[in-house]
């Protein structure tokens, strides 16, 4: 079996040296021998190079790897353009030159300068695919020793706290002479957070807003969402004053605003003073649980949060107007800032935090004893734990293509890239398989690139893929352009250039119109025919490309309703519907008509069967109330012309077909219908108008006029009348004091005389 398999081999090999003019390339070597590889394996199978008939380079391409495209002008003449793609070897056995083949090759390069990094290796890939194939590399990782550790000290300083901020006093000295034993250049920084300053997290009665742990017969300080009490330093004695500062605060809810807090450490890097040689840690010190993203809304707080640094003078001002982060969101924050949590959770909630370590990468939960007493060695063996295992993760993927990462770790055992190795020291070194396919093109074309980083480091690489999709032109005479659409007239290429001859193509076979640009701005112009550019955002299409599927209007989740195509950004509606979205059918049109066959009575336009009035002080069903307008003759004045077709245009006629009814008619009597409304009645009717207007206010202004007259005469009557009275007006009763005895009165005579005009009545006893 073995020597027919060589003699096969061998066998394939001389026929691609001895067909062609001259040895090929080392590029199309490797793919002949690629070819005859795949030949052998697919001698009892079909070929799939040719039974797909391909009749263009692209779609040959995309078959497999073993596939190539000659573009030798006089290969099997009178043959079918499908028979131009076949495996390589074939191509050469059947007189094709190598130099016209088209196969592209699938390399990795690493270029010589990438290996500058220090931990990550390679730091940067160029690789080149075509679809079906897969390409491959390794990528070294080896911790350093002694390597720079920046800690950063997040503490939960709400009451129940007290005693875990007073052990942070003796933090500093002893844990870092614990922290030399890894690494010399060891610093310090301090932050502090309770929660959201606003109900219901904190309690906001006016006895309590500004000490929240009254309750503890603490004197505390305000509760705040987040502050950054100390940069990163090297200085422990900085460190310990700060500690030895902070007062605790309290809220009255039972989770913490954590998340808010560790989001903001991470991104804002120049505060913090993270370094970027530096291992990143950050210790996050609590007895409760976290708010998560959704428990904001309890406040009323709905703004989704931004991952942006929003620190002035280092205290979180957005703390009250802004979500917590989710769980995802603060991942994708640490990872990119490559910082490593430490979660030192003290009580029950230990395994809480436990829990969620496989959904924040990078980190790792301990529990603190009473008084924080074990709190150096938590961190000492936090740090050991992260620094020991090794995982990685792929970033910015790349759509179409697929990665599938091996970590091969230092005892041999393999495992997946998210898993990664663990137990890895400073001398160890860490191999990663990664490979890549690529199902097909489906569009895209040309270079991307997507990041495999490692967890927790400062370094990763960058990985550059290119997409071979399309056949080449520069070297020969290939064919720029794989349509054979073009035909035999159109030459492209000559010698090493590619041109297109503009006289016998002009550019402007390529417009819709004249005015326009180069079909429609959307493709290139080849040998009078446009090739639309391929989208991300969809499909582009047309004589002048001057259709795509994406940039119309949707309904209900349908380009264009379902019943249309996208034209120049308008929908243009299949038959039967209509509207902007071609959401409503044709047969709508018939409920805007009205009883005198006029389309909105001639003021609207009809969209979906309902009527919309050019003028809002118009209404009705039909538009038919309408207080501003003219009467039924001025309406219908304009119809008169419909009635003399021959001396009117068509779009007078289209115009006389939707806005005058039919069972308007012609009236010879111009009385009836005069031509223009008369001038002097206007302006008598108007007169009239004002006239009376006039004549009424001078009727009210004489009106009150008598009133107020009639009210003075009744006034001064009322005065006469009262002095009369107070002439004639007889005392009853004389002023002498009358007494009485009790036995007997005493007789009393009065006499009264007749009185003259001008006498007054008089007592007389």
């Amino acid at each position: 079996m073995w020597g027919s398999a060589l003699a096969l081999w061998t066998a394939a090999g001389m026929v691609c040296l001895q067909k062609g003019r001259r040895a090929p390339g080392p590029v199309l070597g490797a793919a002949c021998l690629f070819s005859m590889a795949f030949g052998l394996g697919e001698s009892s199978e079909e070929n799939r190079c040719t039974t797909s008939n391909a009749a263009t380079c692209t779609k040959c391409l995309a078959l497999g790897p073993e596939c190539g495209w000659c573009a030798q002008e006089d290969f099997m003449a009178g043959a079918s353009a499908s028979e131009r793609c076949d495996i390589v070897s074939n191509l050469i056995s059947k007189g094709c030159l190598s130099d016209f083949i088209e196969s592209p090759s699938v390399g990795v390069t690493i270029p010589s300068g990438s290996e500058a990094n220090t931990q990550v290796t390679p730091g940067e890939v160029f690789i080149q695919l075509r679809p079906g194939a897969e390409a491959s590399f390794m990528l070294k990782i080896q911790p350093l020793q002694k390597y720079p550790v920046d800690l950063y000290y997040l503490v939960d300083v709400s009451a129940s706290m007290h005693n875990n901020i007073e052990k942070l006093n003796s933090v500093g000295n002893d844990l870092s002479q614990k922290m030399a034993s890894f690494s010399h250049d060891f610093r310090l920084g301090f932050g502090s957070y309770v929660d959201k300053t606003v109900s219901p997290y904190i309690s906001i009665h006016p006895g309590r807003i500004h000490n929240q742990c009254s309750d503890y017969n603490l004197d505390c300080m305000p509760p705040h969402g987040y502050i950054h009490v100390l940069s990163l330093t090297e200085n422990i004695t900085e460190f310990e004053r700060a500690v030895d500062r902070q007062k605790i605060s309290g809220n009255i809810d039972t989770p913490e605003g954590g998340f808010d807090a560790m989001l903001q450490a991470a991104v804002c890097q120049s505060h913090i003073g993270w370094r970027k040689e530096a291992k990143r840690l950050l210790l996050v010190m609590t007895d409760q649980t976290s708010h998560l993203a959704l428990d904001s809304k309890l406040a009323g707080i709905v703004v989704p949060n931004d991952g942006e640094c929003h620190l002035k003078d280092n205290v979180y001002i957005k703390s009250t107007t802004m979500e917590h982060p989710s769980l995802g969101q603060l991942a994708e924050k640490l990872i990119d800032n490559n910082i490593n949590v430490i979660f030192a959770v003290q009580g029950k909630q230990f395994h809480w935090y436990k829990d969620l370590l496989p959904l924040l990468p990078g980190t790792v939960a301990g529990q603190i004893e009473s008084k924080a007493a074990n709190l150096n060695n938590l961190v000492v063996d936090a740090y050991k734990k992260l620094i020991s295992e090794v995982r990685v993760q792929v970033e910015n993927p790349i759509q179409g293509v697929h990665f599938t990462i091996t970590a091969i770790c230092p005892d041999g055992s393999r495992h997946t890239g998210m898993e990664g190795c663990r137990n890895v020291t400073s001398n160890n070194e860490v191999l990663f398989n990664v490979t890549m396919t690529m199902d097909g093109c489906d569009g895209a074309y040309g270079e991307s690139y997507a990041i495999i980083k490692p967890i927790g480091f400062n370094e990763s690489t960058k990985v550059h893929i290119y997409r071979n999709c399309s056949c080449q032109c520069g070297d020969g005479k290939r064919k720029c352009v794989d349509e054979t659409l073009l035909g035999p007239t159109c030459s492209q290429c000559e010698g090493d250039k590619c041109h297109f001859d503009e006289a016998k193509f002009p550019l402007d076979s390529c417009k819709a119109q004249q005015n326009q640009p180069v079909c429609s701005g959307q493709g290139v112009c080849i040998c009078g025919k446009c090739f639309c550019h391929k989208t991300k955002l969809g499909k582009v299409y047309g004589k002048y490309c001057e259709m795509d599927d994406f940039s119309c209007p949707y309904h209900h989740g349908n380009l264009c309703a379902g019943h249309g195509e996208c034209e120049a950004g308008r929908c243009k509606c299949f038959r039967g519907w209509e509207g902007d979205r071609c959401q409503c059918p044709s047969s709508s049109a018939q409920h805007c008509i009205n009883s005198k066959g006029q389309v909105c009575s001639g003021r609207g336009a009809c969209v979906c069967g309902k009527c919309e009035c050019t003028d809002p002080q118009i209404v009705g069903r039909f538009c038919e109330y309408c207080p501003t307008c003219d009467t039924a003759c001025d309406e219908n004045r304009s119809c008169v012309q419909c009635h003399h077709p021959h001396n009117v245009s068509q779009a007078i006629l289209d115009r006389c077909r939707a806005l005058c009814p039919p069972k308007a008619h012609y009236v010879d009597q111009i009385e009836e219908c005069p031509s223009s409304p008369s001038h002097f009645r206007i302006f008598f009717i108007i007169f009239i108008i004002t006239f009376l207007i006039g004549l009424l206010k001078v009727l009210i202004i004489r009106q009150i006029i008598l009133q107020r007259t009639r009210n003075k005469v009744k006034s001064s009557n009322y005065r006469v009348s009262t002095s009369k009275k107070d002439k004639m007006f007889l005392p009853t009763v004389c002023t002498r004091t009358v007494t009485y005895r009790r036995d007997k009165p005493e007789e009393i005579n009065i006499n009264i005389s007749k009185l003259h005009p001008h006498e007054t009545f008089k007592c007389n006893f």
